[in-house]
């Protein structure tokens, strides 16, 4: 039994592996790192990073775009949408695309009209 070649690759193929044990363990350092550099930015919370950005600190649009890549990652590699037809793929990666964004824009919306409701002291109606 041979293994392609993609198979055993990450990164688009930047980063090549010998075996299914080998490319495990490079997967597992990736979502390592990009978890460490997400729990590092929680303890931390550099002063630079808490300035708002379109209604919400740049440091949480970092979570956002970190959580993103790893999930992305996961889908890709480990759920082997890389490795199947062009059509199956735009059917489960655009709905996403359109989906995920929209989804972070109402959480956000909503979310600024509760701060917003709360922070000024009335509440037109109970919810």
């Amino acid at each position: 039994m041979g293994h392609d070649s993609h198979k055993l690759s990450i990164f688009r193929g930047y980063l090549k592996f010998k075996s299914n044990q080998q490319k495990i363990w490079g997967v597992l350092v990736f979502l390592s790192i990009v978890t460490t550099i997400e729990v590092f930015l929680g303890i931390v919370k550099p002063e630079i990073l808490m300035t708002p950005f379109l209604k919400t600190k740049i440091l949480n649009w970092i979570f956002i775009i970190l959580t993103l890549v790893k999930a992305y990652y996961i889908a890709w590699d480990f759920m082997h949408i890389r490795d199947e037809l062009s059509g199956l793929k735009d059917a489960i990666v655009l709905p996403l695309i359109i989906l995920i964004p929209y989804l972070v824009f109402i959480i956000l919306l909503e979310g600024d009209y509760i701060f917003n409701i709360m922070q000024e002291g009335f509440v037109s109606w109970n919810f």
